[in-house]
């Protein structure tokens, strides 16, 4: 990797209010500590993922398996937001070759050579945690890991949902201007297919996941 490029550094924030009136810890879950939290992580995947837009019917073996490779890969960060031990919120990035292939392949289509991308996995975060500033430095402290290591482009993929679906909320709101505000902005036309089961369907099927990146490099 190259140096990483100039850049004016933030003070990462470790604490943030909460509900309770405590304070929200956000850490670094590495070796030991991440391993441990595997299995939160995976039911907080599912329970998060469950609702509109991913609809996602999620499997705790295959979640395991799934971010135990995080914790192979040396170039990952997992965050993790803990309200006093509870585990209430996480957030994965890795380099773009540590992931699946269906998400490299369209940006190496492109002509994106994907050792130069970064690429930001789930933000989850329970509900009664939301609107406190916790995905803001979620994806502030994946940016940092990336700029650290090096990488030019950070990316990650939005599910696309109709704006009818039968399963959207009236109060749904999307996460684009949280990701827009950190420099991010959808690709046209560089879309991916992921496959997996929606709650309430008896088999998995594939379903388009947008690519949003941002340049890092100067």
């Amino acid at each position: 990797m190259r140096p990483t490029p100039p850049h004016r550094r933030k003070t990462l924030p470790t604490q943030l209010n909460n509900p309770s009136g405590n304070t929200v810890r956000i850490a670094d879950l590495t070796g030991a500590a991440l391993v441990a939290a595997l299995d939160s992580l995976a039911a907080l995947r599912i329970a998060v993922f469950r609702d509109f837009p991913y609809l996602y019917d999620g499997d705790r073996a295959y979640e395991r398996d799934y971010l135990g490779a995080y914790a192979r890969s040396p170039g990952a960060i997992v965050v993790g937001a803990y309200d006093g031990d509870r585990l209430v919120g996480a957030a994965t990035a890795a380099p773009m070759a540590d992931h699946a292939e269906a998400f490299a392949e369209p940006l190496a289509a492109q002509g994106i050579p994907i050792d130069r991308v970064y690429y930001f996995g789930e933000s989850v975060l329970l509900p009664g945690w939301r609107g406190r500033g916790i995905g803001h430095a979620f994806l502030d402290r994946r940016e940092a890991k990336a700029r650290e290591l090096g990488f030019d482009l950070a990316a990650f993929c939005a599910v696309i949902r109709p704006p009818d679906h039968p399963a959207r909320p009236t109060d749904y709101s999307p996460l684009d201007p949280l990701w827009r505000r950190h420099g991010f902005a959808p690709v046209d036309g560089l879309v991916c297919h992921f496959a997996w089961k929606d709650v309430g369907e008896e088999a998995e099927s594939h379903h388009p996941m947008q690519f949003w990146m941002k340049r890092l490099a100067e």
